[in-house]
């Protein structure tokens, strides 16, 4: 059973596809309609060995259509004499993994990655056609395929929440997050719109958002239905858009139809700047709490004791923080248990750093220079955050200058207010399109660099089920010919024998 709030990839099995020679293809055209098995391919290249379906469909020097795969054995002949791409482009995927198959007598198989939660499901459809799922143990030394819940390249059944799957691309642009790593999709997309509603505090231009989101989920225009699973991310960015104009007072510009709930950002720039870098230095200590979690699950208590981005990371963060509070309190206290707990800090990182170098004198420099690096990065990724404030006061600027040329054109007769009406229109469009652009790459910046780079150290490698739709065909494509070119057809070329 799924769970909404999966806090890791799905978890993922090693299996076996076995059956009989001849009810190999039935039980790969199960596979490929229940489309939730990733099936390991030959990487031993030898001869030449692509099929005749792949050999027509190159021949046919067309197009490929969306695969499709036939539920019985087709006339190729008839597919190619037909220009059907779609079942050629199948069928030579099918040939494929039909030569990838391990052989010993009557019995064939191939291996591959299946969700946990599916195996049941998927033996039960392969029993129907002769065939089994038999699990296995993970090899040693290789990590599983990564799905996230929500991820377009995985069965549907992890695709149906529309919340979490508008967020995933955030971090599949980043990468593949490793197997044995959180799954910071929930987390991410939540700070995502949060700092763009910092940046972003209009509440009249967050409800244009929240109406193109409608529009998305509408399937309007129809030049943007590719984006259409995005709109709960663009609906969320709309609200907290919103949320922060609300408690700026702002409503297309200091229009005076809302009261500021919060602070004015034009008018207190100090004190949004405090609750930026404020809002960075917590963010911050998330990261690093999660990195500990997935330095741990990736190399054990060491490498998540030693990391710059697991305990020595955070000690150091930690220690730097409290020092800070000795320059803003004054306390002598606080700037001696600050030291220390860096110095605690950087000793666990410059152990784990000099054990990466090759030792004496050129590794102890290179250690030095690192942890100098990541002391000087600590202060920057901090600092970094006041761009959420600077940001939304540029914002808020654009739209006072918005607003002051169109009460000053308004009070100047009938010509005045049709210019003051287009001055208005045309400023909140230019205002709107650029603010939007510049909060979403900005938003984006602050994720990635300051907040991934802590998460992740290594990259995974996606799941990728073999999926493809399959039809069932009638005569004269079901193939009718002699038992050999059936054979043929079924097997799809060479095949290779077990080793003894």
């Amino acid at each position: 059973m799924l769970r909404a709030d999966a806090a890791v990839p799905v978890r993922m099995r090693r299996v076996a596809i076995v059956a009989p020679e001849q009810a190999l293809r039935e039980s790969l055209v199960r596979i490929a309609e229940a489309g939730c098995v990733e099936v390991d391919l030959a990487e031993d290249g030898g001869p030449d060995v692509r099929g005749p379906a792949a050999t027509r469909l190159q021949r046919l020097r067309a197009e490929s259509a969306q695969p499709v795969l036939s539920e019985a054995p087709p006339d190729l002949d008839v597919l190619e004499r037909e220009g059907r791409t779609d079942l050629l482009a199948g069928e030579a995927q099918l040939e494929e993994r039909l030569g990838s198959a391990v052989r010993h007598g009557a019995v064939a198989a191939l291996a591959g990655w299946c969700p946990e939660a599916d195996v049941g499901a998927t033996a039960a459809r392969l029993s129907g056609a002769g065939g089994a799922l038999v699990p296995l143990r993970s090899p040693r030394g290789v990590d599983p395929p990564t799905l996230l819940t929500g991820a377009d390249t995985g069965p549907p059944a992890y695709t149906t929440r529309p919340l979490r799957r508008s967020f995933t691309p955030l971090v599949s642009t980043y990468g593949t997050v490793p197997y044995s790593d959180l799954d910071p999709t929930m987390p991410a997309g939540i700070v995502y719109v949060v700092m763009f509603g910092l940046m972003f505090g209009d509440a009249g231009h967050g409800l244009l958002l929240v109406a193109i989101a409608l529009l998305l989920r509408a399937g309007r225009p129809r030049r943007l239905a590719a984006l259409r699973s995005l709109w709960p991310f663009v609906a969320g960015a709309g609200l907290a858009a919103t949320l922060a104009g609300v408690g700026y007072g702002e409503f297309f510009g200091p229009t005076g139809v809302l009261p500021g709930l919060w602070l004015e950002p034009l008018e207190e720039p100090m004190r949004l700047l405090a609750v930026a870098v404020g809002l960075g230095a917590v963010l911050l200590a998330g990261a690093y709490a999660a990195g500990i979690v997935n330095r741990w699950r990736e190399g054990g208590p060491a490498a998540a004791l030693y990391a710059t981005t697991g305990i020595a990371g955070a000690a150091l963060y930690l220690g730097l923080a409290v020092g800070a509070g000795y320059v803003w309190l004054g306390q002598v206290a606080y700037g001696v248990v600050g030291a220390v707990i860096a110095v605690v800090g950087l000793a666990l990182a410059g152990t784990g750093l000099f054990a990466s170098t090759a030792g004496g004198p050129g590794g102890a420099v290179q250690t030095g220079i690192q942890l100098f690096d990541a002391v000087v990065r600590i202060g920057s990724n901090i600092v970094s955050f006041a761009r959420l404030a600077a940001f939304g006061l540029t914002h808020a600027a654009l739209g006072a200058i918005v607003w002051d040329g169109t009460t000053a054109l308004a009070g100047r007769g009938p010509m005045g207010i049709v210019a003051a009406v287009l001055v208005f229109l045309l400023g909140n469009a230019l205002a709107f399109s650029l603010e939007a652009l510049v909060a979403g790459v900005q938003a984006l910046r602050l994720e990635f660099y300051e907040l991934f780079s802590r998460l992740f150290e290594t990259e995974g490698r996606p799941f990728r089920p073999w999926r493809l739709p399959v039809e069932r065909l009638t005569e004269p494509a079901v193939h009718t010919g002699p038992p050999a070119a059936r054979e043929a057809v079924r097997h799809g070329g060479p095949a290779r024998e077990e080793e003894s």
